[in-house]
């Protein structure tokens, strides 16, 4: 078990790389540097980075940085221990676009010892998407300044 944060660690870091100017960039997944072989995320990387970050609190299940998807665990906030929440996320294009992206959201409540399906709040995965694309556009704003 303890393998799968390694690879998630070494896929997320294959996405990344450096043109071979010196210069830093975050991968974009639609450039490749000419005359450099280097691996691109499948997807947006800033949207990819900025759902991890965003995700960061929940342990994963699952994470393709080429097919764009991020599967979240069950978690079980201490603050409700009745209740738990599992969250996937879609990647789904290359550019920095809200509507490259999509989050659902899976509740269940505790009824005894069995937990049950329940419907989520319709805004926790409106609040999940609006906090993703503001942490891409911070890591995209931060790229191009250390460009410039």
């Amino acid at each position: 078990m303890r393998v799968l944060p390694a690879l998630l660690c070494a896929l997320v870091l294959a996405g990344c790389g450096s043109s071979n100017d010196g210069t830093r960039e975050m991968d974009t997944g639609t450039s490749i540097a000419s005359g450099s072989t280097r691996m691109t995320l499948g997807v947006n990387s800033y949207l990819w980075h900025a759902s991890l970050d965003t995700l960061s609190f929940l342990p994963l299940a699952s994470a393709d940085p080429f097919g764009g998807v991020i599967i979240s665990e069950w978690y079980v906030a201490p603050s409700s221990p009745d209740e738990r929440l599992k969250v996937t996320i879609y990647i789904m294009d290359r550019a920095l676009r809200a509507d490259g992206l999509k989050v659902v959201v899976f509740r269940q409540v505790r009824n005894g010892n069995v937990w049950q399906d329940a419907q989520p709040s319709p805004d926790t995965a409106h609040k999940l998407e609006d906090s993703i694309l503001t942490r891409a556009r911070e890591l995209r704003l931060a790229t191009l300044g250390q460009q410039g």
